[in-house]
């Protein structure tokens, strides 16, 4: 159950972000709102979460998840480019939470 807590407070996370995105500086307040739920609900989510899960990894895969995730709807969502560094960073990102993961044993 924690890794569907998890799965689903990454992505109240990846639209808290979006909208943040959308709030332009938290001066749209539809969308300042969004941010304010969602990330509300991200946060009890990672906390339900971390009960059995040890927090390295689960913030490890939170914060990758959420880094590629918001990485992609800039491009694709909100027009920002996307480099060959932003792809490298993301991939090194990913690949350290794979070692991690691979570090701390069977989950």
């Amino acid at each position: 159950m924690s890794w569907l807590y998890l799965v689903v407070a990454i992505l109240f996370e990846v639209v808290g972000t979006s909208a943040m995105k959308m709030s332009e500086g938290m001066t749209r307040l539809g969308p300042a709102a969004v941010v304010v739920v969602c990330y509300g609900i991200a946060f009890l989510l990672l906390a339900k979460a971390l009960r059995t899960m040890e927090v390295g990894i689960a913030y490890a895969i939170w914060s990758a998840t959420g880094t590629a995730a918001i990485a992609a709807i800039g491009v694709f969502v909100f027009g920002e480019s996307l480099t060959v560094m932003k792809v490298v960073g993301i991939l090194l990102i990913v690949a350290g939470v794979i070692s991690l993961h691979m570090a701390s044993g069977p989950a």
